[in-house]
């Protein structure tokens, strides 16, 4: 019970700062680009209750750690937090500004692990001897990488599917959205599929995971 409750302490800042910003960025964006959908709905915003999804955010990670275990695995989470309304047909190049619309939420992840990376440079150097700070800023860093290389993925509805459908031909780009209403239980699949060690959640995050963590490296 200690060790769940010193986790809650060390990630809850930087997971929330992570879901909210993410999607705050997107709503943001959107407005930038002609949209003001999510800004007049007040999603555009740092309140991260606005932005957290009750089944979602909470109940769905619970239970799907909870069976994963429950049938013999190490056990794995997997949740979202509730998407910012865009319309796309509001932008005024609704093809071209989806793919900035998209890469926002993503951006925002990797640029909060750099600004947490800098932090983390700043209290070593300051001489910081408390090891919770310092916790805090590697968490910060890992959920903001694994957010944006997961939301990178490029399947509809994550980011890089609507980042791919912005680049590809009109009619690669209708047969990719084909797949949005499965795309959920796609990521289930590989989820459970690397619970059980067979890594392709892993082999397709890899290239996002190595970028990010490269550009932390140059950092810190």
């Amino acid at each position: 019970m200690e060790t769940i409750i010193q986790n809650i302490a060390i990630y809850a800042i930087p997971v929330l700062l992570a879901i909210t910003l993410h999607e705050a960025a997107h709503g943001y964006v959107a407005r930038m680009f002609g949209d003001p959908t999510a800004y007049l709905l007040g999603r555009v915003t740092l309140n991260p209750f606005k932005h957290i999804d009750p089944f979602g955010t909470i109940i769905l990670p619970l239970l799907i750690l909870l069976t994963s275990r429950a049938l013999g695995g190490p056990g794995f989470m997997f949740g979202y937090a509730k998407p910012v309304p865009v319309n796309f047909a509001g932008l005024r190049k609704p093809k071209q500004d989806m793919i900035w619309v998209a890469a926002a939420g993503p951006a925002s992840n990797l640029a909060q692990a750099i600004i947490w990376a800098i932090l983390f440079k700043f209290l070593h150097l300051s001489g910081v001897s408390e090891d919770f700070f310092f916790k805090v800023c590697q968490a910060g860093i890992l959920v903001n990488i694994g957010l944006m290389a997961f939301n990178l993925l490029p399947l509809p509805p994550l980011d890089g599917g609507r980042v791919l459908m912005g680049l590809l031909p009109h009619r690669s780009a209708m047969a990719l959205a084909r797949l949005e209403p499965y795309g959920l239980w796609i990521i289930i699949g590989l989820l459970i599929l690397q619970n059980y060690g067979v890594p392709l959640l892993s082999i397709f995050l890899a290239p996002f995971y190595y970028l990010g963590s490269s550009i932390i490296r140059l950092i810190a």
